[in-house]
């Protein structure tokens, strides 16, 4: 393999592979970066053996081949060297990189130990819009649970179903569910559970991208590919494992119908919520007292070892008068994800969960489940 290449082209094709690469001392080859040519285009690939990315760089093939070196090392060097053209040739398991006074030899290592990634040859795929999904995961991903003994529950669930995306995430104690429709409505409908690692990495890579995203569908595989700019060539593939295992019926904890709803200023409600978290104590505990009278929520914590804190703030309100407790931490992780200046607060009864949405979009709602009261 010979080939010349732009330093800016190779440096930020190297940014995106190394996201997934990290020190694995029981695979060391899993700290490397596979070099390969086809046709006019350089490749990069990494893994961790549950995701997988590519990246195609137009480039000048002197000579075909490949080569697998320690991806976090030749990202570094190459960073270190001027704005000018690099030459890259492999021999034997090493290459040798030129860039203007600069002549270096990195060891590599033998291509066939490389894992085979995944190809998607005649696969069904759909498509959508690549910054409205890269939101709309951005809006459910954080979400997700650590927990070992429920793996389903660990990833972000995915619903197709003809002209509509769901995204989905919980933990037990929170959820959210974001809905995208989509422009051509699809033939068949699919669900998988993706990992919460690889949806993090299609936030960081793609999201900024203006373009169409392409997903197609495996039994135990994803791919998300995002074509170059006037072209249909990939730009970049990023294929994921799928976790094993039934989702839970999620919408058995969607309230249908609520006793309270109240609509507020986000950013004023937020703002209050931070500061009753001061005096919340070990459980996060914040009480709100919905008054219909006075058309307020009170928001009270307290804190036998610190103080106690109580606030009100106007809001429309329909309904009932209703106490109710939440963990405020849960709240913020919500209110964050929602971008309108007023927000919806729904309550269903004194120990039931808590819906959070934006005034004006229907497609994101969030679910808090309460703090029981023990007296």
């Amino acid at each position: 393999m010979k080939i010349e290449i732009l330093k800016e082209n190779l440096k930020m094709g190297l940014s995106v592979v190394e996201k997934i690469v990290g020190k694995n001392l029981s695979l060391p080859i899993l700290d490397n970066v596979l070099i390969n040519t086809e046709d006019n285009f350089l490749i990069l690939s990494s893994t961790d053996l549950e995701t997988a990315i590519k990246i195609y760089i137009l480039t000048r093939i002197i000579k075909k081949g490949k080569a697998v070196v320690p991806a976090r090392l030749l990202s570094n060097f190459i960073s270190s060297l001027p704005d000018e053209k690099i030459s890259i040739e492999a021999k034997d398991q090493n290459i040798e990189v030129e860039c203007k006074n600069f002549k270096t030899q990195i060891r590599g290592h033998n291509s066939e130990d490389f894992p085979i990634i995944p190809e998607f040859k005649d696969s069904e795929f759909l498509e959508v819009d690549n910054k409205k999904f890269c939101q709309g995961l951005s809006q459910v991903v954080d979400i997700s649970s650590s927990s070992q003994t429920r793996p389903e529950i660990s990833g972000i669930y995915f619903i197709f179903s003809k002209n509509l995306i769901k995204i989905v995430a919980t933990d037990s104690f929170r959820l959210a569910e974001k809905s995208i429709s989509l422009e051509k409505p699809i033939k068949k409908d699919y669900s998988f559970i993706l990992p919460q690692k690889p949806a993090r990495e299609i936030i960081n890579i793609l999201e900024e991208k203006e373009g169409v995203l392409k997903i197609y569908f495996s039994p135990n595989q994803i791919l998300f590919e995002f074509p170059m700019k006037e072209t249909s060539h990939p730009l970049i593939q990023i294929t994921s494992r799928l976790i094993e295992g039934e989702y839970p019926n999620y919408q058995e904890i969607i309230p249908k119908k609520f006793k309270t709803r109240v609509i507020l200023k986000r950013d004023e409600f937020l703002n209050q919520i931070k500061t009753a978290s001061l005096f919340s104590g070990k459980i996060n505990e914040i009480k709100f007292n919905v008054n219909t009278t006075n058309k307020e929520v009170e928001i009270f914590a307290k804190d036998p070892d610190i103080g106690e804190n109580k606030s009100t703030i106007m809001a429309k309100i329909e309904g009932d008068q209703i106490e109710a407790s939440f963990n405020y931490k849960f709240l913020i992780d919500g209110l964050s994800k929602i971008k309108s200046s007023e927000i919806i607060f729904d309550l269903s009864e004194k120990e039931g969960p808590c819906i959070l949405k934006p005034v004006g979009d229907m497609s994101y709602i969030y679910v808090v489940m309460p703090i029981k009261s023990t007296s």
